[in-house]
């Protein structure tokens, strides 16, 4: 009799759902079944070694490198540069920590850069209340910058409370993306 290993099922769901979004990336449905199958056939044994599959932190890896700095590869941690908070609150959520921890580390490692917070709310309390709880967000977001060896020179913080929004609307869905920090570099791409 032969076992069915945990292993298994998880690529056959794997592989629909690569099916099912085949549109979406670019390849067609046909060639994601092919491949969905493929990927099945040969994953017979659950133990099978994945560390040379060619998959890297930023994507699939194609054997090519970014020769530029760090800072404006789109692949980067670093190309993550807006942070978003729950409503009246200014903690940084825990999916954000390391990109924001990548930043800190980014400028201990350049002294001479130099990035700007810039903390944004939405439009829901009074304009004094937003401007304070905006520049509440950026200072949380300096503070664990700051821990990873940023020096306080190189972090500017502007709050700009309701007055920028990402998104003009008045419902949910525009105050979840106006209640933000967004950091800045001189540069940015």
């Amino acid at each position: 009799m032969k076992r069915i290993h945990f292993f298994t099922p998880v690529l056959f769901i794997s592989a629909l759902w690569l099916a099912g979004c085949a549109n979406d990336s670019g390849i067609k449905k046909d060639e994601a079944a092919a491949i969905a199958t493929e990927n099945l056939s040969d994953s017979s044994d659950s133990t099978k070694d994945l560390s040379g599959a060619g998959a890297t932190a930023s994507g699939i890896s194609d054997g090519t490198t970014y020769e530029g700095d760090e800072l404006t590869d789109p692949s980067s941690i670093l190309a993550t540069r807006v942070f978003y908070f729950k409503f009246d609150s200014s903690e940084i959520e825990e999916d954000d920590r390391v990109a924001i921890e990548a930043h800190g580390n980014y400028l201990a490692k350049h002294p001479g850069t130099v990035a700007t917070l810039e903390g944004h709310t939405d439009e829901q309390g009074a304009r004094e209340y937003n401007l304070a709880l905006g520049e509440r967000r950026a200072d949380t977001v300096k503070s664990l910058i700051l821990l990873m060896g940023a020096t306080a020179d190189q972090v500017k913080v502007v709050s700009y409370g309701e007055e920028h929004p990402a998104v003009e609307g008045h419902n949910i869905s525009a105050w979840k993306l106006n209640r933000r920090v967004e950091i800045v570099y001189p540069t940015n791409p």
